[in-house]
């Protein structure tokens, strides 16, 4: 027994072919493609922004951590000198910076 095709009835033809009109008509085709142009700018977009963020992250671990550590080591030198001028009996001495 050979299966026969469902025949439609005029109503689900009708709204077939409405829903065929709709999706190939000139506003869903431009929307699809303002779409498509939207998500690719997005994408460079954001892959731009994630060599930017790279670029400025690396540096600063590069350049400014071991500024701040060198800061911060010259800053406890300079207490640690004044505390033993201080222990000594020296007049403190204002720190200079």
């Amino acid at each position: 027994m050979a299966s026969q095709p469902k025949r439609r009835s005029s109503k689900q033809q009708s709204n077939s072919s409405i829903v065929t009109k709709f999706t190939n008509s000139d506003i869903v085709s431009k929307g699809k493609q303002a779409a498509g142009d939207a998500a690719f700018v997005t994408k460079k977009l954001l892959r731009s922004t994630g060599k930017a963020a790279w670029i400025a992250g690396t540096t600063f671990l590069i350049l400014v951590v071991p500024l701040i550590i060198e800061m911060d080591r010259e800053q406890q030198f300079n207490d640690l000198e004044l505390q033993q001028q201080s222990l000594l009996g020296a007049p403190p001495v204002a720190p200079t910076q």
